[in-house]
């Protein structure tokens, strides 16, 4: 494969991967807000809830895959297996509460946590992507001068 090709690939990875987060955080917001519906509205609202998640919770996957093509730090890829973490702990949460009743009371705390974890990401992306674009840009420039 050559240079130009693969760094199209890296790149589109990466813009992938920023995408993926902006829409996991979102995602979370509108996922709280159907909570909030069923809590405050109608409790017929949790079935938006509890559908909904099947939706995104496979973006952290993507993710993973992403920032692996993208050939992005250890960081992106370790906060995508933690994003999935904490989705299999809100299952757990959400589904044990006869067993463990207290383990409900920490459904909305890792919804929290979830929701902070993937805004960090997100920042932390944005900024990677704009550095090593200007990084790329930069690198062309000098390699077009000295052709």
């Amino acid at each position: 494969m050559d240079k130009h090709k693969e760094t199209t690939r890296i790149r589109l990875a990466r813009i992938g991967f920023v995408l993926l987060a902006i829409i996991f955080t979102l995602c979370i917001v509108t996922q709280v807000f159907f909570a909030g519906l069923a809590i405050f509205v109608d409790p017929v609202n949790w079935s938006k809830h509890t559908i909904f998640v099947h939706i995104f919770e496979l973006v952290p996957i993507l993710m993973l895959v992403t920032a692996f093509i993208g050939q992005l730090p250890l960081w992106a890829k370790w906060q995508s297996v933690a994003l999935l973490g904490l989705i299999f702990m809100m299952y757990f949460t959400a589904n044990v509460t006869t067993v463990l009743p207290w383990a409900a009371a920490a459904h909305p705390v890792i919804a929290i946590i979830m929701f902070w974890a993937s805004l960090k990401m997100t920042r932390r992306a944005v900024s990677l992507l704009k550095i090593r674009n200007k990084q790329e840009i930069l690198s062309s420039h000098i390699e077009d001068q000295s052709s």
